[in-house]
């Protein structure tokens, strides 16, 4: 049936039958939704100005009238969709359709194409639920292919070289262990005694204190075997790998002559230099966690993942995230996303929710007492600490603090001045800042990422001063005084916080 205007209208024994998908302008794109679309429902009606091409939908018993889509009226002769597709080349064709079906149906869902930049935020702003830009869309694609190409290769790559090995793998975390390390530490010894056979035994090693409640109660309850770094078990290991670490030297305390078999890491590698190339190398810092990248390697192995070691990454991904909220991709949501039905959830509530310290409680105290902020910049002086893993703990809690873009608390140990940074200021990489702040200190390890970084400077090159308290402010003040100068912040007077 033809109405008057030229306009093929569908059966009126359908007029007021609803339709699951209408697609209107049926081109190359068009077409390709409509195959996607049929091989789960065959719903759909298309509808394209171009008879010939209505002519050979119907032949592959597609529904399909002719009309031009930018016409008011064309709604009217055909049934109520659930979800229209607006998909011409037609660049003010799509705006009239978008604006005829918002008109006629408020509540359906629209998915537009938009054939230029321009026209993507006009199709949104004239009521189209979704809008693509095919080339954006390609783009997007064609880097996601790229990205899952390269850790696919990485991750044969490190199973073959596995395979060939036989003895012992050190695997050493940074010092000071967080879950994402241990937890990456974990994976690489799934990876290498599946590879090897049972060939290679793996130990997961460590330099300083597991200091920090949750990471306590991380390690004991789900029985991680962890040991001290000793010269002695080091000259037992055939290989070594770093985990969560760019480099020896680097956030550990190996001689930066050490030769590193393997470094998996989600930090920067720019800049750093090695005496030894390692035999694998996988620097990611798009990546929010090293336990991500790890993740993702057992996914493209197709390895099994038990209880323990899936509710360890997933955790690890997510300290690592400050809870999926800091430093987070979309490739770190799939990986928690496919660790989460194999991890223990009732376990994961249990270590999320440890007692605090005593020291934990007056560390937090002592940077609240002695905090100084200066245009949105928070600097705090906790003091000597035992327990080195409560400054970040302290760094996260003033962050929240109102008029505060930039926490910096710092304190001394028995063996190192520590600091930890947290920003939230889009126009500050902190972790670069702080990384040229720093770059003249002998011995000093300083860098992260735009929302976190830590700074870590060894005492020995200060064994003449014996006061701590001394010390600390000996050393720091001309360090933050750079690090001010960086960032811009004037001589005038700190905020009231």
């Amino acid at each position: 049936m033809v109405e008057t205007d030229g306009t093929q209208a569908v059966s009126p024994k359908n007029k007021n039958k609803q339709i699951k998908y209408l697609i209107l302008g049926c081109g190359s794109i068009g077409y390709n939704v409509l195959e996607e679309l049929s091989e789960s429902n065959d719903n759909i009606l298309i509808v394209d100005s171009d008879e010939k091409r209505i002519d050979d939908l119907r032949d592959h018993r597609h529904q399909a009238t002719v009309g031009d889509i930018s016409d008011p009226l064309i709604l009217t002769k055909l049934p109520e969709p659930e979800v229209v597709f607006v998909l011409s080349s037609d660049k003010d064709a799509n705006l009239s359709a978008v604006q005829n079906i918002r008109k006629a149906y408020p509540n359906v869902n629209v998915i537009a194409r938009a054939v230029d930049l321009f026209s993507t935020d006009q199709l949104a702003d004239n009521g189209a639920d979704v809008v693509l830009y095919p080339q954006k869309v390609v783009a997007k694609s064609a880097v996601n292919h790229m990205a899952n190409l390269i850790a696919s290769r990485n991750a044969q790559k490190l199973y073959s070289l596995l395979s060939s090995w036989s003895g012992t793998l050190g695997i050493i975390t940074h010092k000071n262990p967080d879950p994402d390390s241990i937890s990456s530490a974990m994976a690489l010894s799934v990876i290498a005694h599946d590879a090897s056979k049972g060939k290679l035994s793996t130990r997961i090693l460590y330099e300083g204190n597991i200091g920090h409640q949750e990471n306590r109660a991380f390690v004991n309850l789900l029985e991680i075997k962890m040991e001290h770094l000793t010269k002695e078990i080091l000259a037992q290991c055939d290989y070594l790998a770093l985990v969560d670490c760019v480099a020896p030297g680097m956030n550990n305390d190996l001689p930066p002559s050490t030769k590193i078999n393997i470094i998996v890491d989600h930090h920067s590698a720019e800049g750093v230099v090695r005496e030894y190339k390692p035999e694998f190398l996988e620097s990611r810092p798009d990546a929010g966690a090293t336990a991500s990248i790890l993740t993702q390697y057992l996914q493209e192995l197709y390895l099994p993942i038990d209880t323990k070691v899936a509710t360890a990454l997933f955790y690890g991904i997510r300290a690592d995230t400050h809870e999926f909220q800091r430093n987070i991709s979309s490739q770190d949501l799939y990986n928690a996303a496919f660790l989460l039905p194999h991890a223990d959830r009732a376990l994961l509530e249990i270590i999320m929710a440890p007692s605090l310290s005593q020291e934990t409680i007056d560390v937090l105290g002592n940077a609240i007492l002695n905090r100084e902020v200066k245009q949105g910049y928070l600097f705090a002086n906790v003091g000597y600490v035992r327990n080195r893993d409560a400054i970040p703990q302290a760094a996260d809690m003033l962050l929240t603090l109102e008029g505060v873009t930039t926490s910096m608390v710092y304190g001394i140990t028995d063996t190192h001045i520590t600091l930890s940074a947290r920003n939230k200021d889009i126009r500050l990489h902190v972790g670069d800042v702080m990384k040229e702040a720093f770059a003249k200190i002998p011995g000093a390890s300083a860098g992260g990422h735009a929302t976190m970084a830590a700074l870590s400077i060894p005492l020995n090159a200060f064994s003449m001063v014996k006061d701590k308290e001394e010390l600390l402010s000996m050393v720091i003040d001309p360090i933050l005084s750079n690090f001010m100068k960086l960032v811009g912040i004037s001589d005038g007077e700190g905020d009231e916080i």
